[in-house]
């Protein structure tokens, strides 16, 4: 029965419309895990012998168990925010005799063979053997690995359990970043403390039975879930769902345009796929700390650039470039309604401009790494409003697939095209390039004057520029309208 299940899976995902339309899209992501396969590959051999050489004095083994912590619990928030749990199609099986215990096992089974759960072994695995190999005890270091093993397993199905509790969520953020603190000003080591526990399982290898315990419960939890759920009537009843509402009387000020954007911000708030564009915002803000607190990027003035355009637009790209994609499932609708598309597009430009003005306010303490980065994040502020706004809203009159807001936004390509890959270039290359060239050639403050004064410039002729885009995309109204039509 398991070998139907998978042969039925087969034939699902190769025959479905997202993988005929999608075949360039799937290769690259592909490559992509690949490159993270060989990767974490070459750091789980040639890992040993760097600790060794950084670290003479202590063990490799021992300080890699010290910072497990930290990587489990951040490949749990990396599990929650990316990971797909494995569905099938379980409704027609329902209704055939097939025994509801093995779809459920098969489901289960299923996720533990994620790609998420294989990439923490191409480093677990040469990791073991290089300790064996440089003479450390053969089962206290196979002991280690089956203990590992069994921890990427638990985190698998932990994460099936509480795929959608946000009060999880922030847990685990506050420990990653709580033990973090507490060790940085020496209150508590707890990532020494729960290294000691992986010390101890190699000491002692039959700890490592624990975590099959632990694998055991886990799964027996998400098997007693998913089974009470397997039911023909879980998939034919209704449910129902209290909306909860808000005038957003503050939006009142911006007048005719005033409904799109509570619209905008309602639809942001209420659908998984555009809670995404809000988590981005956090990811913009802190961006610059991935690159400012490096010495080597000191004197690189172009990261600056680099680090400017994406924390102040990111909500910008993550947003702008599905328009009007988000509006795809009532777009017919909404066009059959008597408005204008200018006010449709200057509400999107209006919540566009105010997230930029406010990451870059909430991005004003990087001047902590000098004034030059200021400079550049005002420079980089005035251009994604001057210009990156309307090229991304220029780009959007080529969108010409459907989103479906209910879906997570997670390793999901929905809605992504050609434009969503090249709108790219003009978006966070160009400036880049610019900047970069005219610092090389002239210095830092000219280099910065050029980027205001595009900015300026697209400012000071946005109602030229919205003319030539809402012609563009009344030239493109009914190709959208047929396209958001069809089923992906």
């Amino acid at each position: 029965m398991i070998a139907h299940f998978l042969k039925l899976e087969w034939k699902q995902y190769f025959r479905s419309s997202y993988w005929q339309k999608s075949i360039f899209l799937n290769i690259l992501l592909g490559f992509f895990a690949l490159y993270f396969m060989a990767s974490f590959l070459i750091i789980g051999i040639g890992g040993y012998y760097i600790l060794k050489d950084q670290f003479p004095e202590q063990d490799p083994l021992v300080l890699v168990n010290s910072f497990l912590m930290y990587v489990i619990v951040g490949d749990l928030i990396f599990r929650y925010i990316m990971q797909k749990l494995p569905v099938m199609n379980i409704k027609p099986l329902l209704i055939l005799p097939i025994n509801k215990k093995k779809i459920v096992h098969f489901i289960l089974m299923k996720s533990s063979f994620s790609i998420f759960n294989l990439f923490g072994l191409f480093f677990y695995i040469p990791f073991a053997v290089v300790l064996i190999v440089n003479g450390y005890d053969t089962t206290g270091a196979l002991a280690w690995l089956f203990s590992m093993i069994l921890v990427v397993q638990s985190a698998n199905f932990f994460n099936f359990l509480v795929n959608k509790n946000n009060q999880v969520f922030m847990g685990l953020i506050t420990i990653l970043v709580g033990g973090y603190i507490i060790q940085k000003f020496e209150v508590f080591n707890l990532a020494g403390f729960i290294g000691e526990g992986f010390d101890a399982v190699y000491a002692n290898p039959i700890y490592a039975l624990l975590f099959l315990v632990l694998v055991f419960v886990l799964y027996n939890f998400n098997y007693k879930q998913l089974r009470n759920e397997v039911y023909l009537d879980a998939f034919i009843s209704q449910e129902v769902k209290v909306a909860k509402s808000s005038d957003l009387a503050f939006t009142n000020r911006f007048g005719d345009i005033a409904p799109f954007i509570k619209n905008d911000l309602r639809l942001l708030v209420r659908n998984k796929r555009t809670k995404s564009s809000l988590w981005m915002l956090l990811m913009g803000l802190l961006y610059g700390l991935i690159f400012y607190t490096q010495p080597i990027y000191a004197d690189k003035e172009w990261v600056f650039v680099l680090v400017g355009i994406f924390s102040t637009g990111v909500f910008l790209m993550n947003f702008g470039q599905f328009i009007p994609a988000w509006d795809s499932s009532y777009y017919k609708m909404l066009m059959s309604q008597n408005i204008t598309y200018e006010r449709y597009l200057k509400s999107k430009f209006i919540i566009m401009t105010i997230s930029v003005v406010l990451l870059f306010l909430l991005g004003i303490p990087y001047v902590y790494f000098g004034w030059k980065v200021l400079a550049v994040h005002f420079a980089a502020m005035i251009y994604n409003i001057g210009v990156n706004t309307h090229v991304i809203m220029f780009g959007g009159s080529f969108n010409r697939k459907k989103i479906n807001l209910d879906e997570k936004a997670a390793f999901n390509y929905q809605g992504t095209g050609a434009v969503q890959w090249l709108i790219g270039i003009p978006l966070m290359l160009f400036p880049m390039a610019l900047f970069g060239l005219i610092s090389w050639l002239v210095n830092f403050e000219t280099a910065v004057i050029t980027l205001l004064f595009l900015g300026f410039a697209g400012i000071a002729f946005h109602k030229n520029l919205m003319i030539l885009i809402t012609k563009k995309y009344q030239e493109s109204k009914y190709k959208m309208i047929h396209a958001f039509n069809q089923e992906n």
